[in-house]
């Protein structure tokens, strides 16, 4: 009866034991995965960036915008697509820019709309990759 109390203790204790090895293995390994891909370095965020030179265009009613534009992609060959992309670019910009007024680019959330407008449009079109983030370099309205 002593020896069978004893087997019994001796196989919880094991159980127990192994169970918390592998909680403890799962445990790590869904914290590594939880930190996700590192952030890429800012010379690789440049790398993988194109310049949009600046554009003039009419706004919606009578005043224009000087504008220009840093694109970043996922990779460095997205970026060499992109800048060959010049053109589609510069169309998309245009067309979002001309549907727009002084009022609906104000504040942060204006720039960050217009900025989300273009990253949508052109994804589309990307085939070595994808657009990660739109950056409005310098503008001003007139």
């Amino acid at each position: 009866m002593k020896n069978k109390a004893l087997t019994i203790t001796l196989i919880i204790l094991v159980v127990i034991t192994l169970v918390g090895i592998v909680g403890l293995i799962l445990a790590l390994q869904l914290n590594k995965g939880a930190n996700g891909p590192e952030e890429p370095s800012i010379d690789e965020i440049i790398e993988a960036s194109v310049d949009v030179p600046e554009i003039t265009t009419n706004l919606s009613g009578s005043q224009f915008i000087r504008i220009s534009l840093k694109i970043q992609t996922d990779n460095k060959k997205a970026a060499e697509e992109l800048a060959k992309r010049d053109f589609q670019v510069n169309n998309i910009v245009i067309q979002e820019l001309s549907e727009m007024t002084p009022k609906d680019l104000e504040g942060k959330a204006g720039k960050q709309a217009f900025e989300d407008a273009i990253k949508s449009q052109l994804n589309p079109l990307m085939q070595s990759g994808e657009i990660e983030k739109v950056y409005i370099v310098s503008y001003i309205i007139q």
